[in-house]
């Protein structure tokens, strides 16, 4: 009995998925396109805008030096000036929410890297080969489309991918959105309810009961629309707020919805401010975000944002750049330079200390421990 058809007996190819979140039906009442999530999230959204503006600044102004290859230090300098931290923002940017950064190298008469072009990452696909492995990119904005392949003729890249991991995806990245969408639902839901609030004069929605006591007599369609025209025009709106409300002929007001403190309003707009923050990697401190007691001070967030969020974001861009460049600079490394940051300044002195106050090492092994090399180097 034959157990497996022809197609098995084939020479086995890299099986490549398909991108799982697009035929993934919608979840809750929050939009699950990434163009719907970019606007309620980082352009409707105060907490997340600001956690991701954070983190990518972070990344675009943090100190980058190169380590010399085959080029020497002009090739490093080149490097350099291909990586300025606008260009580093926004890759940042775009993995955070996107999952994924597609730069383009862009090279100058000679065939050498002129220039990094950040490409919008929800107009790139990959095509795929029959083996699953990306082939080349399709670039489409409106009606126009653009194939780039993955390799010149020489095989050098054309194009930089860098990517967060996806678990269920072979070529894209998982961004942030997703894990961040419904925390953003709610906490948008929350500020719309309380701008309704208080457009309604600060009272949550009521009834008038008619209960007259002569039996079940029910106002008359005159008494009805004159009632709500008075309740409209009269009663309604911030501008009216305030003003008391005269109920005769058996009319009584009762509540419907539930007051601010019955909702427990602040706390529910908090944890979901502190869920964005957190899908984000950024430390709800540092936001301004008041109730979250997870770290002791400003200073120690600062310095967990840097080392859980910024470095490891920083380091995949500029290795996955440095990579790249190496088909024309061979040797080539790009890295950050954290002896220059700030926030991590408490760190370098507790190494440097530790390092000098060790007597069995040399002069010489404290210098190559921190990274200076030999006296006559």
């Amino acid at each position: 009995m034959r157990w497996f058809g022809r197609k098995a007996a084939r020479d086995s190819a890299r099986p490549f998925l398909v991108r799982a979140w697009q035929g993934a039906p919608p979840v809750g009442d929050w939009p699950r396109s990434y163009e719907a999530q970019v606007r309620e999230a980082y352009l409707g959204n105060a907490v997340a805008q600001r956690a991701v503006r954070l983190v990518a600044e972070s990344v675009a102004w943090a100190p980058v030096y190169a380590v010399d290859g085959a080029g020497g230090a002009e090739a490093s300098a080149r490097a350099l000036r291909l990586v300025p931290p606008q260009l580093l923002e926004t890759a940042a940017a775009q993995i955070l929410l996107h999952g994924n950064a597609f730069l383009q190298i862009l090279a100058d008469a000679d065939g050498a890297p002129a220039e990094l072009f950040a490409l919008r990452p929800e107009r790139v696909t990959v095509e795929a080969d029959a083996g699953g492995w990306p082939a080349a990119w399709i670039y489409k904005a409106g009606e126009t489309k653009r194939r780039i392949a993955a390799r010149d003729g020489i095989g050098r890249p054309a194009l930089v991918h860098v990517k967060s991991m996806h678990p269920l995806d072979d070529h894209y990245g998982l961004g942030c959105l997703g894990a961040a969408a419904g925390a953003v639902a709610v906490h948008n839901a929350a500020a719309k309810w309380n701008k309704a609030l208080l457009d309604n004069a600060a009272r949550p929605s009521g009834a008038l009961v008619y209960a007259p006591k002569d039996g079940d007599e029910a106002l008359s369609d005159t008494q009805f629309e004159r009632l709500r025209t008075q309740i409209e025009e009269e009663f309604s709106g911030a501008r009216n707020a305030g003003k008391p409300m005269l109920l005769d002929g058996g009319l009584r007001w009762e509540a419907m919805s539930l007051t601010p403190a019955e909702m427990d309003f602040v706390g529910l707009k908090a944890a979901a401010a502190r869920e964005i923050a957190l899908a984000f990697g950024v430390p709800p401190m540092l936001l301004g975000l008041p109730g979250d007691a997870t770290y002791a001070n400003y200073r120690e967030a600062n310095r967990a944002l840097w080392r859980l969020t910024v470095l490891p974001l920083g380091e995949k861009i500029l290795a996955a750049v440095a990579g790249a460049l190496q088909a024309w600079w061979p040797g080539l490394q790009l890295r950050t330079d954290t002896d220059q940051v700030t926030a991590l300044s408490e760190d370098r002195e507790r190494l440097w200390a530790q390092v000098s106050g060790a007597s069995f090492l040399s002069d010489e092994e404290k210098r190559e421990m921190l990274g200076f090399g030999s006296k006559g180097e």
